[in-house]
């Protein structure tokens, strides 16, 4: 009897298209892919950035290019999937947090955060899928959520609204979609050291609260998430949709 067949984790020949693609887990997350022989198309507001990014994958030998979006142009989401052919693979990484006491948080600070990590998520998975409906074209869509999207925490009441949306959002998506060969998952990570999120950890209060919170006693690195967002975009995870995969080193084990 023969053994067992590993499946396989390259991406030759698949197309991914990674939002907030420009920096932080953006990048780490579009580097993955591409390593694993994906075509990768960078979306971001700030052009800087993800063409940088597009030249030094390049530079490494791996297929790339980019598009300049804001993802909360709902008009210009659409447009820029009615003018690709499908995507194998959609990051939904784009998001914004405003921490705050819940009694200061203001309709603007809202709509902010709202907006962004759940109806422009939403709209990018939408667009997405209809070309792929379109094209009879399988895949995977990835969104990138957070531990907070399964716990609460202080000052994070607009983050943990939109994160918990976006399980919920994801859990309807695999539904919707499984007939249609396309399934949903969410990452889930705890805080993660980026360019964005640095600042935060300057306070030793904070960085002390957060790493009692984490068992394996450190910060999250994009690095972390490299392997999650591999897995979920390839044939290893071929039987996972509506799922987390939670990374937050023990955060919400407790």
């Amino acid at each position: 009897m023969a053994l067992p067949e590993t499946p396989s984790l390259r991406l030759d020949g698949k197309r991914a298209v990674i939002t907030g693609a420009g920096r932080g887990i953006g990048k780490a997350m579009a580097t993955a892919l591409a390593a694993a022989g994906a075509a990768v198309t960078l979306i971001a507001r700030t052009e800087a950035e993800i063409a940088a990014l597009d030249s030094e994958l390049k530079g490494a030998g791996y297929l790339a290019d980019h598009a300049v979006l804001d993802v909360t142009n709902m008009s210009g989401v659409s447009a820029f999937f009615d003018e690709c052919d499908a995507f194998h693979i959609l990051v939904n990484n784009a998001g914004t947090n405003r921490p705050k006491p819940m009694q200061d948080v203001s309709e603007e600070d809202y709509d902010a955060v709202l907006d962004l990590n759940v109806k422009s998520a939403f709209f990018v998975a939408q667009a997405c899928v209809k070309k792929m409906l379109e094209q009879q074209q399988n895949g995977s869509l990835i969104h990138i959520g957070s531990q907070m999207g399964h716990v609460g925490g202080p000052n994070r009441s607009l983050y943990c609204a939109s994160k918990w949306a976006l399980e919920g959002m994801n859990k309807a998506f695999a539904l919707d979609l499984a007939k249609h060969g396309i399934r949903s998952n969410t990452i889930a990570p705890t805080f993660i050291e980026t360019e964005l999120t640095r600042p935060f950890f300057e306070d030793e209060a904070f960085m002390a609260s957060v790493l009692e919170k984490i068992k394996l006693g450190r910060i999250g690195k994009p690095e972390d998430l490299m392997g999650a967002v591999l897995f979920l975009a390839s044939d290893a995870s071929a039987m996972m949709t509506g799922s987390s995969m939670v990374i937050d080193g023990g955060w919400t084990a407790e």
